[in-house]
């Protein structure tokens, strides 16, 4: 007699899908739904190895980009865990390995995916918790030496808050954004934000405003938590287009990010500060310039020199992807390409869509010394995404030219046939959701 065939395997979107569906709301900010789920898991979260936890509102995924590259520098197993996706939910999950670390693979992670299902029972829960679980699942499956952890959003009530001793605690810049979520002014993000900072446990802190840092001190303070601040403990600058860092240990002259802009040579700092803030690994100076040379972060000032899009641009232009999308990642991408225009002059377009809920108008008043011409854009498969007509409404009031397409690649056609005598620099922008539907369709997703 013949046994029954096994039933096929859902795809990672399909089930991701289903997933999806278990909390009709995809934020939902608490830690109950992960801590039950965590415990049915036989708590994976408590057999990792050591945890750099890092929050923040811009410039948490490059920093964790700069620490992994220099921890393998240094010869260790480095586990990742960021969000969000830009093409595959693989991305989130990078298992250490030596020389390098791996992306998880399609049937690992499938399966790591359907335990934590099984064991969530068909209980409410966000499918970033979902994630979250999976990720500490996979992450005490494989021996490494530490793991990187990005907050998804905030930070007290992130479902990455669960753990309980990490190695140190890093706070990128706070600014505004998420407020629905997280209150509407920076003393109430900062205190979300703060609030992953532990016992004992150091904390690194970029440079912030003032009201930010004052809670970050109070909250290191009830924590007894040593805190090494950015214009405090340490300083980072650039000499001669080199990273120059110098804190109560020394000086290091190294060499400048590959990943551009001004605002890399600070994240590169964040990251250097916390390597030398613990003590369980030692790190030499050729590690931490390896690291700064090799790191690697997509979608952010990231340049595009081929693929399917870039072949329907304006010959001979440059087209240059950031996932910006408050009003302060506005700011450093304009600073970025402020310096891109102090080395080769190009008139500058910026193509641009965001989600419904940004603030468009503090967004596009970055780039109004720049350039006069906006085009906007819908972004792709995303419901909640703003209309391109209200952005381009936010575009007019600072007397932009202002036109819109179907989509980039439209966008892109348009600009090939325009007449320029020097070929323009298009930046595309305002999503990260936009920047990944980008890469998808340029051929170029992230390895």
């Amino acid at each position: 007699m013949n046994a029954p065939a096994a039933r096929p395997q859902p795809s990672l979107g399909e089930l991701i899908l289903r997933l999806s569906a278990l909390h009709p709301s995809q934020i939902d900010l608490s830690l109950d739904r992960i801590r039950r789920l965590l415990e049915r898991l036989d708590h994976p979260e408590r057999r990792l190895p050591p945890v750099i936890h890092v929050a923040g509102t811009n410039g948490k995924g490059s920093t964790i980009a700069y620490l992994r590259a220099i921890l393998e520098a240094a010869g260790l197993r480095v586990h990742v865990f960021t969000s969000p996706y830009l093409v595959r939910i693989n991305e989130c999950f990078r298992l250490g390995r030596a020389g390098g670390g791996v992306l998880v693979g399609d049937d690992e992670l499938r399966a790591m995916l359907q335990l934590c299902e099984r064991a969530n029972e068909g209980a409410p829960i966000t499918i970033f918790e979902i994630e979250t679980a999976a990720a500490f699942g996979l992450f005490a499956q494989h021996p490494a030496d530490v793991a990187l952890l990005e907050v998804g959003l905030g930070g007290r009530l992130d479902s990455t808050n669960v753990i309980e001793a990490p190695l140190a605690t890093v706070i990128a810049p706070i600014s505004m954004d998420h407020t629905e979520y997280l209150g509407d002014t920076l003393t109430a993000i900062a205190g979300e934000k703060a609030a992953i900072i532990k016992r004992g446990a150091p904390v690194i802190c970029a440079e912030q405003s003032p009201e930010a840092m004052a809670v970050i001190e109070a909250q290191a303070g009830r924590m007894r938590a040593p805190l090494h601040a950015a214009g405090q403990h340490w300083h980072v600058g650039v000499e001669r287009g080199r990273l120059v860092y110098q804190d109560d240990r020394g000086l290091m002259d190294l060499a400048a990010p590959r990943l551009f802009g001004r605002h890399q040579f600070d994240n590169a700092g964040l990251a250097i500060a916390t390597l030398r803030a613990q003590d369980t690994f030692r790190i030499d100076a050729a590690a931490f310039e390896a690291g700064i040379i090799n790191a690697e972060w997509p979608a952010r000032m990231q340049r595009l020199a081929s693929g399917a899009l870039v072949e329907q641009g304006p010959p001979g232009g440059e087209i240059w992807l950031d996932g910006g999308h408050n009003v302060e990642g506005g700011r450093v991408a304009a600073a970025a390409l402020g310096d891109l225009e102090e080395r080769v002059s190009r008139p500058l377009v910026v193509i641009a869509g965001m989600m419904a809920n940004k603030d468009a108008a503090g967004f596009l008043a970055n780039f109004a010394g720049l350039t006069r011409h906006i085009m906007a854009v819908p972004i792709p498969g995303r419901d909640n995404s703003m209309p391109p007509e209200r952005l381009a409404d936010a575009a007019r009031a600072f007397g932009m030219r202002v036109e819109i397409a179907a989509g980039v690649a439209a966008a892109l056609r348009t600009l090939s046939r325009l007449a320029y005598e020097v070929p323009p620099r298009v930046l595309i922008t305002g999503s990260l959701y936009l920047a990944g539907a980008v890469l998808a369709e340029n051929g170029t997703p992230p390895k």
